[in-house]
C-alpha cells in the first residue's frame, strides 16, 4: 500500500490505483479548550497494524505502518499537504529541471543533511534509490520465463527506467538525470518524501568497503535487457537480496544500522506486536522543526480498543476504522476534550483475480464476479456512515472525480450492480470451481467481506476456501501461487499517474494478480509519458474499460478515514492519503 510515489498494500485502510480528489474533512469539536502549546513532550498513537520493516519500499514491507515510522524517520525534497499540494523541502536539498527537451533533472542534497550515525545524505544514496527505483538491471522475460529482476520494488518503475545512469557532481552532493523521452511525474520520482535507504550500511552489509564502492558497483554492471537477459549477477543478487529482506524487523536489531534515521525522529524501541518508541532526533534541522520529544506508537487492531485508550488517557491519537458503532462510540464521549475529523481516504477495498489456475479461463472470471453481491459489502461497511453509499464502479477514479459518472457508465460496471446466480450458473455449466481467498486474517472487516462473498459464490456452485493469513503473511504472499482471489486495498500517494502502470501493466512492481493486457501496456506507456491533464484523464478512461472488459476483479468501496484526538495533543489536521495524521508529524504538540 510506499508512500509518496508508490502505492501499497495495506493492512487495514488499504491502499488505491486511481485519481482522488482531495477532502479537506469535517471536524467534529467533543470539547475544544484553549491550552498553550509546550515545547517537548510525549504522545501516544494508537495503529491498526503492527509494525514489519525497516524498509517500506519493498512489495511485502509496503505496509500502512512501516510507510508511516519511514515518513516520521526520514526526510526529502518535499511532501504533500493536506490539499494535496506539492510542498518543496529547500532545507534538504534541491530539484532542478535543467532541460524539457530532452528532460534533464538534477538533484542537489545540502551539505549539512546526515544519517544518525553522523554519515553524510549524498548522491551515493540517490543513485541506491534510482537504481531500486528505475529497475535499471532488470532482465526479466516473461514471456521466456529467462533473466532476474532483483529488487522487489513496490512502485512503479516505467518512469525512472527512460533516464540513463546518473551523472554526480557537487562533489558527490548531487545526480542528474537525462530522460529519453518526457515523463510525467519528474518531480515526485525520485527522493520525495523521502531518501530512506542508507547507501553506506547496505554496503556495509554485503561485504563492500563503502557506499562509493557500491556506487562503482553499479555503475560497471551492465543495464539489465528483457530481450536479452544475462546470467544472474552474484554481487549484485547479494546487495537485492539483503535490500529485499535485510531491514524487516518485529523486535529492534542490535545492529543500529539497520534502522537509521535521516528524519526527525529515531526508533528508541519495539515491542514486538504491541508498541514502538521514537525520540526526537537531536541533530535534524534540515526540514520542519518538530515540537514532542517523543512518540509513542500501540498496535491495536481493534476499532473501538482503540477509542477506549483514548477515552482512558492510553492514547492521545487513534485512527480507528471507520463504523457507525465507532462513531457512536466518539459521540458519547462528549466533555472529554475529544475531538473527531472524518473524510474521504485516497484508499479503496478491492478484490482481485488471480489470472492463473482456475481463474485463467475468462468465463469462470466472469461467472465468480456475478455472483459478488456488492451492494451488500457496502450497506455493512459505508451505508451507515454515507447513506447514498453505492458501489465503486471505476478502477481509476472515485465518485468525487469529474470522470468518474463518464467511466461508469461505459466501463461495463452497470452488468455488477446486483448478482445474477442464474447467469453464474450458466457460464460455468455444471462446474464446482474451488476458489481460495487470501485476505489479512486479522482485520474483522476482511474476514467479514470474505464470509458475504463465499456465501453468495456458493449458491452458484462455487466452494471458496479461507487462504487467510496472520500479521504480514497476508502481503508477503500476494502474487504468489497460494491463493485464487485476495481481498485487500489500494493507496495512492494522491498525485500522479505512475500508480496505473505499477498495478495494471504486464509484469507492474504490484500486478499480483498476472494481469496481462497489450492495449493496457500501450496505453500506460504513453500515459507515463503525458504531462497534460485533460489527455491523461482520456488514457485513463480507456484502460478503465479495458480492466473492466478482462473480468480484472471489483472495486468495492472507498474507505472513509477517521482522525480522532484528545486534547493532550494539537497540530492534527486531516490528510487523505494513507499517511494520514502522520503527514504533518512535524506540527503535533503536547498540550499543558
Amino acid at each position: 500500500m510506499r508512500v509518496g510515489r508508490a502505492v501499497k498494500a495495506l493492512g487495514l485502510t488499504t491502499i488505491v490505483a486511481m485519481a482522488l480528489t482531495g477532502c479537506e474533512g469535517s471536524t467534529n469539536n467533543l470539547e475544544s479548550p484553549e491550552i498553550s502549546e509546550l515545547q517537548g513532550g510525549t504522545v501516544t498513537v494508537a495503529e491498526a497494524n503492527s509494525f514489519s520493516s525497516f524498509n517500506s519500499n519493498t512489495a511485502h514491507g509496503n505496509l500502512d505502518i512501516n510507510s508511516k515510522v519511514s515518513y516520521a524517520t526520514h526526510s526529502g525534497f518535499g511532501y504533500l499537504d493536506q490539499n494535496l499540494n506539492v510542498v518543496l523541502n529547500d532545507k534538504f536539498g534541491k530539484i532542478e529541471k535543467i532541460s524539457d527537451s530532452p528532460l534533464t533533472v538534477k538533484y542537489t542534497i545540502n551539505d549539512d543533511v546526515k544519517w544518525s550515525d553522523d554519515a553524510p545524505v549524498d548522491a551515493n544514496d540517490l543513485i541506491l534509490e534510482w537504481v531500486v527505483s528505475s529497475g535499471y538491471f532488470n532482465d526479466r522475460n516473461e514471456a521466456s520465463a529467462k533473466g532476474t529482476n532483483y529488487f522487489t520494488f513496490a512502485g512503479d518503475t516505467t518512469g525512472l527506467a527512460l533516464s540513463d545512469f546518473p551523472e554526480i557532481g557537487n562533489n558527490g552532493k548531487s545526480i542528474t538525470l537525462k530522460y529519453s523521452q518526457p515523463y510525467a511525474d519528474w518531480q515526485t520520482a525520485l527522493g520525495f518524501p523521502t531518501v530512506s535507504a542508507p547507501s553506506h550500511a547496505l554496503a556495509q552489509k554485503v561485504g563492500l568497503k563503502d557506499a562509493a564502492a557500491l556506487t562503482s558497483l553499479f555503475k560497471n554492471t551492465p543495464r539489465g535487457n528483457p530481450q536479452s537477459p544475462a546470467p544472474v549477477n552474484p554481487q549484485l543478487k547479494k546487495v537485492a537480496d539483503f535490500w529485499n529482506t535485510g531491514f524487516d524487523a518485529q523486535t529492534l536489531p542490535t545492529d543500529t544500522s539497520l534502522f537509521l534515521s535521516n528524519g526527525p525522529y529515531v526508533v528508541k524501541s519495539i515491542g514486538s506486536d504491541q508498541s514502538m518508541t521514537l525520540v526526537k532526533n537531536r541533530d535534524y534541522s534540515w526540514g520542519p522543526a518538530v515540537h514532542l520529544d517523543q512518540i509513542n506508537i500501540r498496535y491495536m487492531p481493534d476499532a473501538s480498543a482503540q477509542v477506549e485508550a483514548l477515552k482512558e488517557g492510553q492514547a492521545d491519537i487513534v485512527v480507528p476504522a471507520a463504523s457507525a458503532e465507532v462513531i457512536n462510540q466518539i459521540d458519547s464521549m462528549t466533555g472529554s476534550g475529544v475531538s473527531m475529523v472524518k473524510g474521504e481516504q485516497l484508499s479503496y477495498e478491492h478484490l482481485d483475480l488471480d489470472f492463473t489456475g482456475v481463474f485463467a479461463n475468462k468465463n469462470t472470471r466472469l461467472a465468480f464476479l456475478k455472483t459478488v453481491p456488492r451492494q451488500d459489502i457496502v450497506n455493512k461497511f459505508i451505508k451507515q456512515l454515507d447513506p447514498e453509499a453505492k458501489p465503486l464502479d471505476s478502477q481509476l477514479f472515485v465518485p468525487a472525480h469529474a470522470k468518474y459518472q463518464d467511466s461508469a457508465a461505459n466501463n461495463g460496471s452497470a452488468q455488477f450492480q446486483v448478482p445474477d446466480i442464474a447467469g453464474a450458473k450458466k457460464l460455468l455449466n455444471g462446474a464446482k470451481p474451488k476458489v481460495r481467498i487470501l485476505f489479512d486474517r486479522n482485520n474483522p472487516s476482511r474476514y467479514d467481506i470474505f464470509r458475504i462473498i463465499a456465501s453468495s459464490a456458493a449458491q452458484a456452485g462455487f466452494e471458496v476456501l479461507d487462504a487467510s493469513l496472520p500479521g504480514d503473511g497476508w502481503s508477503k504472499a500476494l502474487g504468489g501461487d497460494s491463493y485464487d482471489a485476495a481481498i485487500f486495498g489500494w493507496s495512492n500517494p494522491g498525485i500522479g499517474v505512475s500508480d496505473v502502470p505499477q498495478i495494471f501493466k504486464t509484469g507492474g512492481e504490484t500486478n499480483f494478480n498476472q494481469f496481462s493486457d497489450s492495449k493496457v501496456d500501450e496505453l500506460t506507456k504513453t500515459l507515463i509519458t503525458t504531462s497534460d491533464a485533460t489527455q491523461q484523464e482520456d488514457l485513463k478512461l480507456q484502460i478503465d474499460k479495458l480492466i473492466w472488459d478482462d473480468a480484472y476483479g471489483f472495486p468495492l468501496f472507498q474507505w472513509i478515514g477517521l482522525n480522532v484526538f484528545s486534547r493532550h495533543v494539537t497540530g492534527i489536521k486531516y490528510n487523505p492519503t494513507q499517511l494520514g495524521v502522520w503527514w504533518n508529524v512535524w506540527d503535533w504538540a503536547a498540550r499543558a
